[in-house]
């Protein structure tokens, strides 16, 4: 959807992020290499949802590093990112941006969480938190607008800023929980950095394990917390990456139901057999996918299955089955046909 698309009527009130309201946000929570690029370019293609990627990053990707929309174009350069910054703050160069990274910096982590859960008693946290949620808020009110959207797609996954998010006065926050085989995740994060272990020597079987325990000890830290904001009255809805590949409309119809638009007033005709097409966005960070456009194969990415090390495996799913097996993961999968699958779920 371009930023010119699907503008809310004068009768939608507040709604769609006009000023005095700030638009629904829809979070992508989760862990890494879990798929959140790809849920979240599918609901941007939905008529009043808008897709802006990780949305934590935008201080470091586009204002410090100037980095790539989605739409290809260098940040300041980008039309759409260029009006939000204007209608914001009068234009990005009034944003402090050291005052802003230090901010996010000591807020969104997981040493936060239970000041950004509680009422904190601490004036430094409470001055900080006001301050940075005083900066998020105009920031989301702006892409609304500008974009016409009456909901915005946010896969930053983790808790933190979901917790940051919530705190922005009238906000209609919904959470979708996107979880991945750990044993899956593991093996992308490995496989990403098969590159620049070739013009290396071999690592150790320490080293790998090694890896292999920090990635897995990451999925079960995303994983372990983000339910819990479910507690806080934020709408939960749970679902897996290999589920939503394989039954993409199915799966996007509960989390349109989820997100306050019910599936029934939507055709979704940008799922085709087998696959998605993908029109143009203005995602400000993710993985690769979100430089596609137009047809786009969808197949679970479950190269793991021929390919990853049995003690690596074991390994894994020994770290990880608690919550293997409570998001409906079975501990010994049978290996399927290798049929190579696009990496779909590289974040």
């Amino acid at each position: 959807m371009t930023a010119s698309e699907e503008k809310p009527s004068e009768e939608d009130g507040t709604e769609g992020g006009l000023p005095g309201a700030p638009p629904r946000v829809l979070y992508i929570g989760g862990g890494t290499k879990s798929g959140s690029t790809l849920l979240d370019l599918m609901l941007g293609q939905v008529p009043s949802f808008f897709s802006v990627g990780e949305l934590r990053q935008i201080w470091q990707r586009g204002l410090v590093e100037n980095s790539r929309c989605g739409c290809k174009e260098r940040f300041f350069d980008c039309p759409f990112w260029k009006a939000v910054g204007g209608e914001a703050f009068g234009g990005w160069g009034n944003v402090n941006v050291q005052e802003v990274l230090a901010l996010r910096n000591s807020l969104d982590t997981v040493s936060s969480l239970r000041e950004l859960k509680a009422d904190s008693s601490d004036p430094r946290v409470d001055g900080g938190i006001e301050r940075y949620v005083g900066i998020l808020d105009p920031l989301l009110r702006a892409i609304g607008h500008v974009s016409g959207a009456r909901v915005i797609v946010d896969s930053s996954k983790t808790p933190s800023h979901a917790l940051l998010l919530r705190k922005v006065p009238g906000m209609d926050l919904r959470l979708v929980h996107l979880v991945r085989d750990s044993r899956g995740v593991v093996f992308s994060w490995r496989r990403s950095t098969r590159g620049k272990a070739r013009r290396r020597k071999l690592r150790s079987l320490r080293t790998r394990l090694g890896m292999s325990a920090a990635a897995s000890m990451r999925w079960l830290s995303y994983n372990a917390r983000i339910p819990s904001l479910g507690a806080l009255g934020v709408p939960y809805h749970l679902v897996r990456y290999e589920d939503l590949v394989r039954e993409p409309r199915a799966n996007l119809q509960r989390i349109l139901d989820h997100a306050g638009s019910p599936a029934e007033g939507f055709s979704l005709p940008f799922l085709r057999d087998g696959g998605v097409f993908l029109g143009p966005n203005h995602t400000v960070y993710g993985n690769r996918l979100r430089f596609s456009s137009g047809e786009l194969a969808l197949r679970v990415d479950d190269e793991w299955l021929q390919k990853m090390p049995g003690i690596s495996r074991l390994w894994v799913t020994a770290m990880t089955f608690p919550l293997l097996r409570k998001y409906g993961y079975a501990l010994r999968p049978r290996k399927a046909p290798a049929i190579p699958a696009p990496d779909t779920a590289a974040r």
